[in-house]
């Protein structure tokens, strides 16, 4: 298998579905002659035309309500949106219409539409270019949201979610664009939505992470290792429906759990992810679950590496619930 970075892999799923199936197209601002701001889209406009392969307007209103009717006429349309910080302008079509066509219609229509959206900081973006939106979507019945952390994941996954038939948010960690590098199957490759991923086994805490700090979690396990301490880490992959069996299981054995993301603290889907371990696992508790977030400020320019979660504060929380 060849290795590929993990935007890399997303033009490889969209290709590759793309040519299994006519019905797939892919829309949004530059992602013909442009490729995309991030280059996800290079090459497709040459390869499929400009009938599939869709340059719309500055509106990421217009751009989800184009898919929303493409979808309910039978297409697969995948919608990019530049940044995830951009994406609150089509909020209403996403909570209120996408979400909810197939519950209103009674499941005469669904809106099998994939919204996918670069999430989160690392790349000097300030604020209006680096927040995690993911909690937002999360709240809201009739969305699957995913977020990958590796090249496969993200071939996999997107491939699963253009071919479901759920309208599915798919935020990609940015910073991971070009910065990992691993193999990914060539052709036709699905790895299955709601099902998380144990990115290192462990016997004495579990790590529940998602998106680019999986690096982070890995690093912070590495240190731990040396002072004796056992993490566990679990990749969710698929945020929601979550694979709470999973992480279930890993705290029932483990007995402690931290969560780690980069979206703001309160209300974030750590938050959830807490209680459902406290409802699930209470008995098997050892020490109090650990939250290791981003701070309820907007996201800093000049103080982003001071904002984002780091192996050392990840450690203090790893430490901090062994010595409880």
């Amino acid at each position: 298998m060849p290795e590929v970075t993990l935007i890399k892999a997303i033009n490889d799923a969209l290709a590759t579905e793309m040519a299994r199936d006519p019905s797939v197209c892919v829309l949004g601002e530059d992602v013909g002659r442009g490729g995309g701001v991030f280059r996800a889209t290079e090459g497709l406009l040459r390869r499929f035309g400009p009938e599939r392969v869709i340059d719309t307007p500055l509106s990421e209103v217009g751009i989800v309500g184009m898919a929303i009717g493409m979808a309910m006429n039978g297409l697969r349309p995948v919608a990019e949106i530049e940044f995830s910080d951009f994406i609150y302008s089509a909020f209403d079509q996403i909570v209120s219409e996408m979400a909810k066509m197939r519950y209103r219609s009674a499941g005469q229509f669904t809106a099998a539409v994939v919204v996918r959206a670069p999430s989160g900081g690392g790349i000097k973006g300030g604020h209006y270019h680096s927040q995690s939106p993911e909690a937002y979507f999360i709240h809201t019945a009739g969305l699957v949201v995913v977020m990958p952390s590796t090249p496969a994941d993200a071939k996999g996954l997107l491939a699963s979610a253009i071919r479901g038939e759920d309208p599915v948010i798919f935020l990609e960690p940015k910073a991971l664009y070009r910065t990992v590098k691993a193999e990914v199957p060539d052709g036709e490759y699905l790895v299955p939505l709601g099902v998380g991923r144990i990115v290192r086994p462990g016997n004495d805490l579990t790590l529940i992470t998602w998106g680019a700090m999986v690096p982070v979690a890995e690093k912070a396990a590495e240190v731990a290792a040396k002072e004796g301490v056992d993490v566990e880490i679990i990749d969710p992959r698929t945020l929601w429906p979550l694979d709470i069996e999973m992480i279930e299981a890993s705290v029932g054995r483990t007995g402690r759990a931290v969560v780690l993301h980069e979206a703001p603290r309160t209300c974030g889907f750590g938050a959830e992810v807490s209680a459902l371990i406290q409802e699930r696992c209470f008995l098997h508790l050892k020490a109090p679950v650990a939250r290791v977030t981003g701070f309820d400020t907007p996201f800093p320019y000049a103080l982003e590496k001071t904002y984002l979660p780091d192996p050392e504060r990840t450690l203090r929380a790893i430490r901090a619930s062994m010595d409880f």
